[in-house]
């Protein structure tokens, strides 16, 4: 195959996976969805259930990347996003971002995954079409 075929175009992926931000919580709920279908090897989501009786909703999505984790939390209806520097699983140091800046280095860490495993790329391709 060849390398252009392989590669994903990262505005695009990141354009999908930014569709609709103006509702934080059917974002999250919909990325979460999507990752876990996408790259389940390298996704973590954490759900809990407002309330006794509310539905479980994504509390943490955690993206582990090579040297990067990615983590969006939701706490009282606000979405923090961070990005971490990782070596043999140790966070080295952690900044937190904008959303768009997150959204923007998820993309690229999923673009990557993405040349390293044909699986993924498959998998990243049907998210963008489907």
């Amino acid at each position: 195959m060849e390398p252009d075929q392989a590669a994903l175009d990262i505005d695009l992926l990141s354009a999908s996976l930014r569709a609709d931000t103006s509702d934080a919580t059917a974002f999250v709920e919909s990325l979460a969805v999507k990752l876990e279908d996408a790259i389940p090897q390298l996704v973590r989501v954490e759900r809990r259930r407002n309330g006794m009786f509310g539905p479980k909703l994504v509390r943490r999505i955690v993206v582990d990347g090579a040297e990067q984790r990615l983590e969006l939390e939701t706490r009282n209806g606000l979405v923090e996003t961070s990005c971490s520097r990782v070596s043999g699983g140790i966070v080295l140091k952690r900044r937190s971002m904008d959303m768009e800046a997150w959204v923007a280095a998820l993309g690229e860490a999923l673009a990557t995954e993405a040349r390293r495993s044909d699986t993924t790329r498959q998998a990243l391709e049907r998210l963008l079409t489907g």
